[in-house]
């Protein structure tokens, strides 16, 4: 790397300016971009900041406009082809397929370009999706220079900051990068989990109803169905009912401690831990007897019991409010028992969890188990008090959760508590263990309005009866 550095601060600034605008616009301009180091040559524009090579503002407008440039190149190639690539290999896709993918990028829209900006192989990909479905460029625009310049900024910022230090910061933002994908990937399992269980609210009956129709478990039932039959009218409808809920938290057990074990991963290879030190550090130095004191006793309170108890209240308050909940897994997780997923992640949190040293060394603490309930704890408070209100209620409510996690978060860091790659693990444990629950709603309120929606009176009789919709 040095020998790499020594022969670009040897060419003509005017050239580096060019080559790095160059493969900046050229990693989302070209389709061969997916290959093209666009985070590492931000980085080394940096450094030749640092060092007098580069001016600092020149290169952020540079690399900046350069960005602008390859995301418009690539959103008309997008707009151009998109039509070949759906008659093409697309049409195996079907159409109902493309128009269901065309709603959720008009449903996201700005944010997903936003976000993309931030992940590898998705910088290309994106601006050309959204190009293809369709979407306004006066849309697009101003979200993907929102992106660019945060994107920009940050990488040549943090190669200037990083100064002498450029080599371990480029390799561990590298390996932030594909801990990133991964994330994704696993963020995708989760909305894929949630959508399953919005489709099967009671998820054990619905593997025993799989299950039956494999030969072994087939033959069983043909050859003792009667004597299964026996054994359930003699448990009763209310043991039954407990059973199937035990099953059905068994498996959002063994879900919970699939998802803890994927940001296990994800963090360990990001190269957060190596920053741990760093910002523990940072907030030692910022101590005092007296804020230490007031934080450890608003910690003390802000506890995950404490709020695991104002959950299952407020959970109460409104489910007798509203409507009431069936005899299932999904609706008794999602009303009046909104409290149970809840111990269930305490339980994950506390399995997952090794016992580690806080920021001055040692293993960190991979899933602190207070952050964990916490972050779930406040999500689901949100969700509870959004779900059935105004929508500036809802912004509120929200507002306050992700205020209170991070509060909670950054105290006991500023304590001394917990480390930062733990506090991050055990904050997108608890968020996305709500998203779970989130989207199995949602799933399962939009599949009952499809089959409450009334049939068409005006219908031609000559189509023959009408099918049944299929949930997304």
């Amino acid at each position: 790397m040095h020998d790499l550095l020594t022969m670009v601060q040897g060419l003509p600034t005017l050239w580096i300016y060019l080559v790095a605008a160059l493969i900046v616009a050229g990693e989302t301009a070209v389709i061969f971009g997916l290959l093209v180091p666009g985070e590492a040559t931000l980085l080394l524009v940096g450094f030749l900041t640092y060092n007098g090579t580069l001016r600092l503002g020149p290169a952020l407008l540079a690399m900046i406009a350069a960005a602008v440039l390859g995301d418009a190149l690539a959103f008309r190639a997008g707009r151009r082809y998109g039509s070949r690539l759906r008659a093409g290999l697309g049409h195996r896709v079907g159409p109902e397929r493309w128009a269901r993918a065309d709603a959720m990028l008009a449903r996201l829209g700005g944010r997903g370009v936003f976000a993309a900006r931030w992940v590898a192989f998705a910088r290309t990909l994106v601006p050309r999706l959204a190009g293809a479905a369709g979407m306004p460029y006066r849309r697009f625009a101003p979200w993907n220079l929102a992106g660019v310049v945060t994107w920009v900024g940050g990488s040549v910022l943090l190669g200037h900051v990083a100064g002498e230090s450029y080599d371990t910061v480029s390799r561990l933002l590298g390996r932030a990068t594909g801990a990133a994908l991964v994330l994704l990937a696993g963020l995708l399992g989760v909305v894929l989990a949630g959508r399953w269980l919005g489709r099967n609210p009671d998820p054990a009956r619905a593997l025993l109803s799989r299950a039956g129709a494999l030969p072994p478990v087939r033959w069983l039932s043909a050859r003792y169905g009667v004597l299964f039959f026996l054994v359930a009218m003699r448990i009763g409808p209310a043991w039954t009912l407990l059973l199937n809920l035990a099953a059905g938290l068994l498996l959002l057990f063994a879900a919970g401690l699939a998802i803890a074990g994927l940001l296990a991963v994800v963090v360990r290879n990001s190269g957060l831990a190596a920053l741990d030190g760093a910002i523990g550090g940072w907030f030692a130095a910022r101590r005092t007897p007296d804020a230490a004191d007031a934080t450890l006793a608003v910690v003390s309170v802000v506890r995950g019991w404490v709020l695991i108890v104002l959950v299952a209240v407020v959970a109460a308050v409104l489910a007798w409010r509203n409507r009431p909940w069936r005899a299932d897994l999904l609706s008794v997780v999602g009303t009046v028992g909104a409290f149970v997923p809840l111990l269930v992640l305490a339980v994950v949190a506390e399995l997952t969890g090794s016992p580690g040293a806080g920021p001055g060394g040692g293993e960190a603490v991979p899933f602190p188990t207070q952050n964990a309930v916490v972050a779930a704890s406040f999500c689901t408070l949100a969700w509870l008090v959004s779900r059935s209100a105004r929508w500036p209620v809802a912004v509120a409510a929200w507002t306050a959760a992700a205020a209170g996690v991070l509060g909670v978060g950054g105290a006991r860091l500023y304590l001394g508590l917990d480390t930062a790659s733990g506090t991050a693990a055990a904050v997108l444990l608890g968020v996305l263990w709500t998203v779970v629950f989130m989207v199995a709603w949602a799933t399962r309120d939009r599949a009952m309005g499809e089959r409450e929606q009334p049939e068409d009176p005006v219908r031609p009789p000559s189509q023959g009866p009408r099918r049944p919709v299929e949930p997304c």
